[in-house]
């Protein structure tokens, strides 16, 4: 398969999906993992030690770039396999038998991912965009005579109205739906389908659709509440 075919075959799109979506998984991972310091009673410090390296480092930041590039093509590879799939729904009975042999989920990723992207976006105006362009308020800690982002403050700040709580919620909710299938889907695309380690995957995939967007839509709840756990720490690397 040469390039042209990647980007415009059935297979290579799928393929294009599957290689994004799975980096896409590990920045989800390394987010979540920064993200958690928000529980704990040390959270601000660390949070925002963890935000200042991510936004610091060289590499993290070519990373950066990147991540953004995965996040356009497995949307526009999306749009494209739904516009197909839709293109070739010749009759209405094909359209009524997908709907008796799929998940609901597998049949709504483009809406799902469509709700991700509109929640994406507000994320990044909320954090990103003041994190990287128009300022945040700064902070130090003691014996450390780096200047620190307060990231940990626009975090308040915005998760302090409660609609705003909601919406995260909400586009964790589908982010949930959508890991549900895209996972299985990754993982039939790339070909790990024997059947000693598919219910291993698929179990993989399901905890993970489940435990990340719960931590996720979690962070709002208790930074709102003002809610925190008595001790700890996960930015150790930090």
């Amino acid at each position: 398969m040469n390039w042209s075919q990647l980007f415009s075959s059935s297979i290579g799109k799928k393929i294009v999906m599957a290689l994004t979506g799975i980096f896409l998984i590990v920045f989800l991972v390394v987010h979540c993992y920064v993200n958690a310091n928000v529980f704990f009673s040390n959270g601000e410090e660390n949070f925002n030690r963890a935000a200042h390296f991510m936004g610091t480092n060289i590499i993290i930041r070519i990373t950066e770039i990147g991540l953004f590039a995965g996040f356009i093509l497995h949307i526009v590879q999306g749009y494209k396999l739904e516009l197909q799939n839709r293109g070739s729904r010749k009759s209405r009975y094909a359209v009524t038998a997908g709907n008796k042999t799929s998940k609901w989920y597998s049949r709504s990723m483009a809406i799902l991912g469509t709700l991700i992207l509109l929640f994406l976006i507000m994320h990044l105006v909320h954090f990103w965009v003041p994190s990287r362009f128009t300022g945040l308020e700064e902070i130090t800690y003691p014996n450390d005579a780096t200047v620190y982002h307060n990231l940990y403050l626009q975090m308040q700040n915005t998760f302090a109205e409660p609609w705003v709580v909601i919406v995260y919620i909400l586009g964790c909710f589908s982010l949930s739906w959508h890991l549900l299938h895209g996972v299985q889907s990754a993982a039939q695309t790339m070909g790990w389908t024997n059947k000693n380690y598919m219910p291993m995957i698929k179990t993989i995939g399901i905890s993970f659709s489940i435990i990340v967007p719960l931590i996720f839509a979690l962070m709002p709840i208790f930074v709102h509440f003002g809610i925190e756990l008595n001790s700890g720490s996960l930015t150790l690397l930090f």
